[in-house]
């Protein structure tokens, strides 16, 4: 046992003893040595002030006539929560694109201060924790520092968007509902003031964003959800319908265990392919990510989704024709 759950331990142990508590019992308990037991009941009296009393031959408790309630002070994990704490604080650093490096530096500092003091000095070998981007965009940190001040302000935020699909450049002023991450980048759902409507913005294509001082609108989890969650993808929308996709028995070993889509449906077949359905609007993200499969998947319904992907496919193979 770590010395932070010991004396969390102890701390449980003699705040619900009624009566002094011998060094015998604490050993047990504890499971540790004689020695031990005395160290922790120092460390816990001096430096962490606890009202304890007593001696090695009645037993210690605490005293609560000086305290209604002795608790312990600051940020008390054990072992396994701080490294659980430090491996999640690394993968959002890492998949932040560098933006929140910064920001999370101090946070980082004080895990590992955490661990070094409570887990015997060891070192804590962070670069075991690998985590490997994947097609990440840049960010720019001014933006993203705005965006997310606004959603969690609820103030509105007006910036200039570049649109992926046009290149147009257009000035926006929105409430924004939610930070979402996705598949290693930023979004920002909000309300188009201009357009009225929902949209969702891929935060690398934010440009000078400035916070005002206008309260955001906010509209109901269920209408967000509804809206930007009911269909497939980032930019969903109000489902169209259900696509039918059937992958290889080899695939199937892989697409099983996959999360596509919160309302998906999914059976193996007969002869060990994998069926998968699910709800869509617009088909542009589910064709790509159907297509990375190539021979080992087939899309079944819709007929239109079904063309599109014959289309899509037979000018792929026409790159490699000439």
């Amino acid at each position: 046992m770590e010395r932070i759950e010991r004396i969390h331990a102890l701390h449980r142990i003699l705040s619900a003893a009624r009566y002094p508590v011998t060094v015998q019992r604490l050993q047990d308990e504890l499971e540790c040595s004689r020695a031990t037991v005395y160290r922790d009941l120092a460390y816990l009296r001096d430096s962490l002030m606890a009202p304890l009393v007593g001696n090695g031959e009645a037993g210690f408790r605490y005293d609560h006539s000086e305290n209604d309630r002795f608790e312990l002070p600051g940020l008390w994990l054990s072992s396994e929560e701080l490294h659980s704490l430090l491996a999640a604080q690394q993968l959002l650093m890492r998949s932040g694109g560098g933006v929140l490096s910064n920001a999370l530096a101090p946070l980082q500092h004080r895990i590992e201060k955490l661990l070094d003091e409570h887990a015997g000095g060891r070192r804590i070998p962070v670069e075991r924790v690998r985590v490997v981007p994947h097609r990440t965009r840049r960010l720019d940190e001014h933006a993203f520092r705005n965006v997310a001040t606004a959603v969690l302000d609820r103030k509105q935020l007006t910036f200039e968007y570049r649109a992926r699909s046009t290149d147009e450049t257009t000035r926006r002023t929105v409430s924004p509902q939610r930070l979402t991450h996705y598949r290693d980048n930023w979004y920002l759902d909000a309300w188009d003031n201009d357009r009225e409507a929902l949209r969702s913005f891929s935060v690398d294509r934010i440009g000078n964003a400035r916070v005002g001082e206008s309260a955001a609108r906010d509209l109901p989890e269920d209408e967000l959800n509804q809206h930007l969650a009911s269909s497939y993808g980032i930019f969903s929308g109000t489902p169209k319908g259900w696509a039918t996709i059937v992958f290889s028995a080899k695939a199937a070993r892989w697409v099983a265990d996959e999360h596509w889509h919160s309302q998906q449906q999914g059976r193996f077949l007969a002869d060990g392919r994998y069926e998968l359905k699910v709800p869509y609007s617009a088909g542009r993200e589910l064709l790509m990510d159907v297509m990375h499969y190539g021979a080992d998947a087939e899309i079944i319904e819709p007929p239109v989704l079904r063309e599109q992907a014959r289309a899509l496919l037979s000018l792929a193979l026409g790159n490699y024709e000439r």
